[in-house]
């Protein structure tokens, strides 16, 4: 399986999530397993892409705004974004975009 989210024709939308922890992040991974497994019950996800060294980054994919909105509307979800701002996080950016256009390569 891919790490890389295998989306659909643009046009789609995308949420890139960037962020800086602070020193204590007991709970953090277990929190961030439980909000994959719940965006990926979420109409209109497409896909996920994470990647973690001194700066994390999680690019979720979507079919539309509204699917956006209501995600970051999920009652899980508002207790994660609090606890991310209170405990977790030193920093972060969230970006919306649409997408256009992608290019591919696989190897072959």
């Amino acid at each position: 399986m891919s790490l890389i989210a295998n989306t659909p024709t643009p046009p789609y939308y995308c949420v890139v999530f960037t962020s800086e922890m602070a020193e204590n992040i007991e709970g953090y991974a277990t929190m961030g397993q439980t909000m994959i497994e719940l965006a990926e019950q979420q109409e209109g996800l497409l896909g996920m892409e994470s990647a973690r060294e001194q700066l994390g980054i999680t690019v979720s994919y979507w079919r539309s705004l509204a699917d956006i909105k209501a995600w970051k509307l999920n009652a899980e979800h508002l207790e994660a974004q609090r606890l991310g701002r209170e405990k977790w996080c030193s920093s972060f950016t969230l970006r919306i975009a649409k997408v256009e256009r992608e290019y591919s390569f696989n190897g072959e």
